[in-house]
């Protein structure tokens, strides 16, 4: 079926199974697997000749973990993984700000998953982690280059918590200046939430910049908003619309010349790889997201890793430990007294690094132009189909072009049909696509939808896309309510708001599950 745009739709109707969780699936007595006995000279250590563990480490009772078969384990997990989508299965372009990008599976097979990897313990003496310790040194040394910062982290969790570590790095630097008075950051409305949210868990106040006609903060309203208690100023850059700041150098001289210190979100990074530097802006500390940027997977899909970068007068600052190397050997610093301490445990997550690593040493500095490159030429050929389809807008700078993400509106669309972005975000389903991306709240950009294709998507992928989006829009258009009252097609299901704040409806682990009486036979009629 054709709808204007190049792609055929094709026919999408997931598997949904009335699956049990793992718990009810339990029957007593089944196994999985009969774990050996230890060796007698381990039972012996243990006290008493039968256990590995000593007695006085042993639970009282035994953990309440279902008990089930082989079979039945592949089965339930094998019906799950139908009723799930990712970038392996079809096209992630709706997760905007997110860069779902597809990861190469050398990463996952030959790489993090390699014995030499999987077997190590983060305890061990670090004579015998040389591999890995080399592969973090060398990391660094390749974000040291991307970025022109002189230092990084990489034992924050993720991004967020990235943005806590450079804040952190900002309180401890003017606390050391004796400037503690410094107790404000500043950062805009289409950055990350992340930036105010970490700097407020950092014990700051927090000023956001609104956007002026271009979709950019007024250079005017920043140096406004500058004072003797400015400790930073927080940005995305290009921020979440998809518009770079082109004039950015401007706005870290201002704040530097309030004495505040500038920190650069590069979550957004993949349009300028090896084509912007956070040094040459300015900045005094930036963040990449590994599992975003580099092609470890995202969030849910797989562990996170921030990775915070410094100029040399804030190295001092950074946690714990660092790695170092002394020409012939690497080793972990534990020994820095101004640091700001440990923000996760030991050294962060190693699979994440290793994938990042792999990923830059496969493309080399030419290839990861050419991914900023190709992510910049397919949003802006997106860009270009979506604004065809009746009812989507694009607000700010008209005329002026995006990087490597758009934010459009379906402000239109609802004035005419009544259908908004929650409704063809669950519409949206029904063709085999995964999850659809609004925008973080407050919608300053109303009925919004972001849309980033990143390089790993081909034209064909993004003409598919753009072609399920008009097809919905006609269908708004046609017949609203049937927009309204989707998806049909897939395991996912409308679901009443209401839930959300009905406490005993909200089950968190199986023991609430169970005290809440919510394995209950549905009664018919129920939600």
């Amino acid at each position: 079926m054709q709808v204007g745009h190049k792609r055929r739709l094709r026919d999408f109707h997931q598997a949904r199974w009335d699956e049990e969780l793992i718990f009810e699936l339990s029957v007593p007595g089944e196994r999985g697997v009969l774990v050996p006995e230890a060796e007698e000279k381990i039972r012996r250590v243990a006290g008493d000749g039968i256990s590995t563990i000593p007695a006085h480490l042993r639970r009282k009772t035994p953990p309440a973990l279902p008990e089930v078969n082989q079979p039945r384990i592949v089965r339930h997990y094998t019906r799950l993984s139908q009723e799930t989508l990712g970038v392996d299965v079809t096209p992630d372009i709706s997760l905007a700000t997110c860069t779902m990008k597809y990861s190469p599976k050398v990463q996952e097979h030959v790489v993090s998953r390699h014995p030499g990897i999987t077997q190590v313990h983060p305890l061990q003496d670090e004579d015998t982690l040389q591999g890995i310790l080399e592969i973090y040194y060398q990391l660094e040394q390749f974000l040291k280059a991307i970025s022109g910062m002189d230092h990084f982290s990489f034992q924050p969790g993720g991004g967020a918590q990235a943005i806590f570590t450079n804040a952190s790095v900002m309180r401890t630097y003017h606390a050391s200046r004796g400037e503690s008075q410094r107790d404000e950051v500043i950062t805009t409305i289409f950055s990350h939430p992340a930036n105010p949210a970490a700097a407020a868990t950092a014990g700051y106040k927090v000023v956001t910049l609104m956007p002026d006609e271009r979709g950019l903060p007024s250079l005017e309203a920043m140096r406004a908003a500058l004072s003797e208690r400015t400790a930073g100023f927080l940005i995305t850059n290009p921020e979440d619309t998809g518009i770079y700041n082109s004039n950015i150098d401007k706005y870290v001289q201002a704040a530097h010349d309030a004495g505040a210190l500038c920190a650069y979100d590069q979550a957004n990074a993949n349009a300028v790889l090896g084509i912007a530097r956070a040094r040459e802006c300015g900045f005094d500390l930036c963040h990449f997201n590994l599992h975003k940027t580099f092609s470890a997977p995202h969030g849910c899909m797989g562990p996170a890793l921030g990775a915070a970068g410094v100029t040399e007068a804030l190295e001092k600052f950074l946690p714990v430990p660092r790695v170092t190397y002394d020409g012939k050997t690497y080793h972990l610093d534990d020994d820095r007294p101004h640091s700001i301490g440990r923000v996760r445990s030991f050294i962060g997550n190693v699979p994440v690094a290793l994938k990042a690593y792999a990923w830059i040493r496969q493309l080399g500095g030419e290839g990861l132009r050419e991914v900023a490159r190709c992510s910049v030429l397919n949003s802006n050929y997106l860009e270009k189909e979506v604004r065809r389809i009746p009812g989507v807008t694009v607000h700010y700078a008209e005329g002026r072009r995006r990087l490597e993400q758009v934010r459009f509106s379906w402000e239109t669309l609802k004035e005419e049909t009544g259908v908004g972005t929650e409704d063809i975000k669950r519409r949206i389903a029904d063709f085999g696509l995964q999850h659809y991306w609004t925008s973080h709240h407050p919608w300053v950009v109303p009925e919004p939808f972001t849309l980033e294709p990143c390089e790993s998507y081909s034209k064909a992928d993004i003409d598919e896309y753009a072609a399920v989006l008009a097809k919905i829009a006609q269908e708004a258009y046609n017949d609203p309510e049937f927009v309204k009252n989707a998806p049909y097609r897939s395991t996912v299901h409308k679901i009443p708001d209401q839930y959300i704040d009905e406490a005993d409806r909200i089950a968190i682990t199986w023991r609430q599950y169970l005290k809440k009486g919510l394995n209950r036979v549905p009664h018919e009629g129920d939600e």
